[in-house]
Order: C-alpha cells, then sequence, then structure tokens
C-alpha cells in the first residue's frame, strides 16, 4: 500500500464519490382516479342525456367491474346508443369545479399520473381541459360504432401501476372515491379517499376522507 498523501487522498475523493452516486433517491409521485375526482362521472351523464337510468351505476355502486361493463354493453346495445353519441356527450361536460387549479397547483410541485378505469375514446375532451396529463386507461371494442366489448390494459391495473411504480422505487401517493380506487389506495404507500360516498368510506375507514379539493391538496402534500 502507497504511503503518498496525494494518491491517499485521491483514493478518498473516489470513495466518496462512488459513495454518492450509488445513493437510492426514492422520489413522490401521485396517482389520482379520474371521475369522480377530477371530472364528471361519464355514465352518469350518457344517463342524463339518454333518459336511461340503468347508465346512473358506476364503480361507487357496483365493486365488479366486469359485470358493470357487461350490464353498461348490454343497455347501450338494447337501445341502440352509438359510440359516436357518447363522444357527443363527452363533448359537452367539464373538469368539476376547482378541479384544473387543483391539478394546476399539484403538477407544480410534483409528478402526477391519472390512473383510470375510463377508456382512451372516451378521455381526449376531458384531457385537454386538465392540460393534458398522463393518463393510464382502458380501451372499448368498436365495430362500425357500436361498443361490442372492451380490453383492460391490465387485469387490477390500478393496484399495478402503483406497484410498478414503486418497483422504480417511487413514493407513490394515491388518491380515489370508489371501490375500483381501494386497491390502488391500499397499494400506495398513502391512500386518500376524495369525496367517497358513505359506503365506501364505511367499508375502508383505514383510508382518511376528504371532501373538497383544498383538503385534497394538504392531505397529499403533508404525505409527499
Amino acid at each position: 500500500m502507497t504511503n503518498n498523501p496525494p494518491l491517499k487522498a485521491l483514493a478518498a475523493c473516489q470513495r466518496r464519490q462512488l459513495s454518492i452516486h450509488s445513493a437510492i433517491v426514492q422520489q413522490s409521485i401521485v396517482t389520482l382516479d379520474m371521475e369522480g375526482v377530477l371530472t364528471p362521472e361519464i355514465w352518469i351523464a350518457v344517463a342524463e342525456h339518454t333518459g336511461i337510468a340503468g347508465l346512473r351505476r358506476t364503480t361507487r355502486d357496483e365493486p365488479d367491474y366486469g359485470r358493470l361493463m357487461r350490464g353498461r354493453i348490454e343497455i347501450l346495445d338494447r337501445h341502440g346508443i352509438t359510440l359516436s353519441r357518447i363522444q357527443g356527450i363527452i363533448g359537452s361536460l367539464s373538469p368539476l369545479p376547482g378541479a384544473v387549479e387543483f391539478l394546476n397547483t399539484l403538477r407544480a410541485q410534483v409528478q402526477v399520473i391519472i390512473v383510470s378505469d375510463t377508456f382512451e375514446q372516451f378521455a381526449q375532451p376531458l384531457l385537454r381541459q386538465l392540460g393534458w396529463p398522463t393518463l393510464f386507461c382502458n380501451r372499448l371494442i368498436v365495430d362500425h360504432d357500436r361498443i361490442t366489448g372492451y380490453q383492460l390494459r391490465l387485469p387490477d391495473q390500478k393496484r399495478r401501476s402503483v406497484e410498478a411504480l414503486q418497483s422504480i422505487h417511487y413514493r407513490v401517493v394515491a388518491a380515489g372515491d370508489s371501490f375500483n380506487d381501494t386497491t390502488m389506495l391500499a397499494q400506495a404507500d398513502h391512500g386518500i379517499l376524495f369525496r367517497a360516498p358513505e359506503t365506501v368510506v364505511g367499508q375502508f375507514p383505514q383510508f382518511p376522507a376528504v371532501k373538497d379539493y383544498p383538503a385534497l391538496l394538504q392531505a397529499i402534500q403533508t404525505r409527499l
């Protein structure tokens, strides 16, 4: 081993640099549901415009997403409701009051991904009004303007999206409002319910529940 002081100093400096470069940094990221958190419920809007009460049922009411979607597609087929008609209804919708300001404030502080069980054929008009945030969602199967089925991006995609983010060393704060959000909230490092119905709040008391955007913003900020 050399007793040369300059060489020993250089070796020590290299070890410090290696330690700095090999340190793992954990960053925070936020995942949000879209409908009910940032935008109106699309299927409720379709129900109101068409007068078909059966389309008012959402993931706030039905925990089984497959059963819910099969019922929706059957109703659409029975009443002759086309994709283009639904897209026209969606085009008339706006984000929930205060949602754009909330999202802009949040995105100035932390990266945000919208993780939704909506469909890419539905989402574009609302994403434009929200400033084009990143959206993870599903896809409809369409035949001559008729919705005949749907393709999940992957099963339990909300939870698995959070799990994937955690695997690359993100700390995840998640917020949602419905039964289909609860696996995402449970997987996240911190889960928050936003304007959830009492049926959801009652079944999942482990998640803090907030009712307005200032409270949601504060709840997220304190957990980043």
